[in-house]
């Protein structure tokens, strides 16, 4: 039977843009959060490195550059091994999504391998080289990220674990670099240290602005949500165009999760809680 790892959906708690550095890259301060859901991807023994992708958001990717087969490369190459694998995506997230879809399917990646190749090379230091949310998506638990966010942080999360969560993405594919681009460049304080769920609620999303602006949906989705019964904190995720909702209970989520399908035909939904 082959092995089986999942991609957890990555959430921005909140998300505060610092600074712009000379290289490009942008000072953040966020904490990362994980659904108990996401992509599938599975692992059998083999003579080389392969990748087959399939499931609603399949489109476009699975070619030879994708981040799951680099992850693959780099974990063979760090550990010295030759040893292949049949790997088999099935990718339910959308992309572009402000998840986490591509990091975390290379994170998935990396955790799985290491126990196909019985690998015990720190997964860590491969994580940093692939991506900057990577290193959080190797342990998808909550962590605090800061630099571009690979310097992590533990954090208490007994407050946030199993908390009914629900994720909608309009339909609206938003790439990071316009979003970033449109960030006004104002620093607009630090985020709060404590308990990861009231700093998140005190905190904010500051690429949220200029994703709204892009498309104006998320701020009508966002408001829904806030507007809900039984919620708890409502916000974009990362650079959007997803946004989450944490919730009281199971059944105030369902029935925003409802109420969502009703407004928004067309937008993807995950019901969902967090680890």
């Amino acid at each position: 039977m082959p092995l089986v790892e999942t991609g957890y959906a990555k959430i921005n708690l909140a998300l505060h843009v610092r600074a712009r550095r000379a290289d490009g890259y942008h000072e953040l301060e966020t904490l990362f959060a994980f659904a108990a859901d996401g992509d599938r991807l599975t692992a059998e023994p083999a003579d080389d490195l392969s990748l087959r992708v399939d499931g609603p958001f399949a489109a476009g990717l699975g070619g030879d550059d994708d981040l799951v087969l680099r992850a693959a490369r780099v974990l063979r190459a760090a550990s010295g091994i030759t040893a292949g694998a049949r790997l088999h995506l099935t990718k339910q997230l959308p992309v572009a999504a402000g998840i986490g879809g591509g990091s975390a399917d290379a994170a998935a990646a990396l955790r799985l391998l290491s126990r196909l190749w019985s690998v015990e090379h720190p997964l860590a230091e491969i994580a940093a080289g692939l991506g900057a949310d990577v290193p959080a998506c190797v342990a998808s638990r909550t962590v605090r990220g800061e630099g571009v966010g690979e310097r992590l942080l533990p954090v208490p999360s007994a407050d946030l674990s199993g908390l009914p969560l629900l994720l909608v993405n309009p339909g609206v594919p938003m790439p990071t670099g316009p979003v970033f681009a449109g960030w006004d460049g104002v620093d607009r304080g630090p985020l709060a240290s404590g308990p990861p769920l009231a700093a998140a609620q005190a905190g904010r999303n500051d690429l949220a602005p200029p994703a709204m602006h892009l498309a104006p949906v998320i701020g009508d989705l966002t408001a829904a949500l806030n507007a809900a019964p039984g919620i708890i904190l409502a916000r974009m995720s990362g650079s959007g165009a997803t946004c989450f909702a944490l919730f009281e209970d199971i059944a105030s989520r369902d029935r925003a999760h409802a109420a969502v399908q009703a407004r928004y035909p067309n937008a993807w939904c995950l019901a969902t809680e967090l680890r």
